[in-house]
């Protein structure tokens, strides 16, 4: 959309560590004009018409540090360019994909074709940490690094620790992050939900609490050894992990994906999409747990962690299918009722979240609202629609849940130039 507009009154929140205000912003083209008395002043010249809109809120891009995109041009059901499309439609500025694909992408010249000049969400890639991600043999790290890789990834499962010290006593990753996914699948073995009172009696096959905590601790001892090195945690999942992190020295910076923040085992049917993930989805404890980790920043960024799949996948049972969630334009609108309408986070707070704490998590720059600027999303809390996959265009992911679902809350508009502009 990104008409031009006069917006007055409209909540405004300009970046990190500043306050949410009411006043009035001018958007000309797509682009901040002025705000204030300079915007109200600017748009009476242009003969802008004012539209009062209080309960919506204008403010920063968000940013998510890790998903998935394993054919980022021939796929069913999520391209770069589609994924791009929704992603400004969901206000997301910037995305960073993690090595996975056809292609795994561990050698530099599997890093080239993803900057798009008619798109500004920026794309970053996970270079692979080692070959083929199959943990047995590092790759080239500091040619990764120096040709585009945002830091180094694997999997979703951990590293092998031989392999990680080795990596870690070379330092070719410099200040580059380095991301660990806390999860031994051997202990896993065919757990798909984590273990508790409630996964019994669903019936679903425990995923222990010690797959998670066990690499965790490894991780922790080995961020001590090497405090200067930039770990990074992806995917806390449980109560124990939380509080895990809290009480250790370093405190590594760590994500948590968004469903586990607004579902758990005893708010879900048998029959809904969202058991299938991984991590395994907790406990109401846990769940609770890591909510109150994030605002007291012991978590420090939400990801969006999509992995997108077919309906041919999707129509598997639960415990057939690959786990793994997508849905961009639903993580805004369940976290705000979630975080903000049912325990009375700030804005400030959920922005945090969202954006500031994923920008520190890849070390970019932290998105704001400036002049001439397209990097700002429009989010109205009130407005109600329909989650129906069903009519959407022919590449779509047929894992997005909450099917059938109205949803309160969506993003309006977005400033963001990509594809779908260009193509009218």
């Amino acid at each position: 959309m990104a008409i031009s507009q006069l917006l007055d009154p409209i909540q405004i929140l300009y970046g990190s560590h500043k306050s949410l205000v009411k006043d009035a912003v001018l958007i000309v083209d797509g682009k901040i004009k002025a705000f204030g008395a300079e915007a109200r002043k600017q748009g009476q010249k242009l003969g802008i018409k004012t539209k009062s809109s209080p309960s919506k809120l204008l403010a920063p891009c968000l940013v998510d540090p890790h998903s998935v995109l394993e054919e980022p041009v021939n796929s069913r059901c999520e391209t770069l360019e589609s994924l791009r499309i929704k992603a400004a439609h969901a206000g997301y500025g910037q995305i960073a994909l993690l090595p996975r694909s056809k292609t795994w992408r561990d050698q530099s010249s599997r890093l080239q074709g993803f900057n798009n000049s008619n798109s500004e969400v920026l794309i970053h890639l996970w270079g692979g940490f080692s070959e083929g991600g199959n943990g047995s043999k590092l790759s080239i790290h500091s040619e990764l690094l120096q040709n585009g890789a945002i830091g180094l990834a694997d999997d979703d499962r951990m590293i092998p620790i031989g392999l990680l010290c080795r990596a870690l006593k070379l330092e070719e990753a410099g200040t580059s992050p380095i991301l660990l996914a806390p999860r031994d699948i051997e202990i896993q073995e065919d757990g798909m939900v984590r273990e508790c009172v409630e996964t019994l009696r669903a019936g679903w096959p425990p995923d222990l609490i010690s797959s998670e905590t066990i690499p965790l601790s490894q991780a922790l001892e080995l961020h001590a050894q090497y405090p200067k090195t930039s770990l990074r945690l992806m995917n806390i999942s449980t109560a124990k992990s939380v509080s895990m992190i809290a009480e250790s020295k370093t405190k590594p910076m760590s994500s948590v994906c968004w469903w586990h923040l607004i579902k758990d085992t005893a708010s879900l049917s048998n029959t809904e999409l969202g058991w299938r993930v991984v991590p395994s989805l907790g406990s109401p404890n846990d769940r609770i747990s890591l909510i109150e980790g994030l605002r007291e920043r012991t978590i420090t960024a939400i990801a969006v962690h999509s992995i997108p799949l077919d309906e041919e996948e999707t129509i598997l049972p639960p415990d057939k299918r690959l786990p793994g969630l997508s849905g961009y334009q639903l993580v805004l609108p369940s976290l705000w009722q979630e975080l903000i309408v049912q325990a009375k986070w700030k804005v400030e707070e959920l922005w945090e979240a969202l954006s500031f704490g994923p920008s520190r998590m890849l070390n970019i720059n932290e998105e704001c609202l400036s002049i001439d600027s397209r990097r700002w999303l429009i989010y109205d809390p009130e407005k109600t629609w329909m989650q129906d996959i069903n009519i959407r265009k022919k590449i779509y992911c047929a894992n997005e849940p909450l099917q059938g679902k109205q949803i309160l809350g969506r993003v309006v508009d977005c400033g963001l130039k990509n594809e779908e502009d260009q193509n009218g």
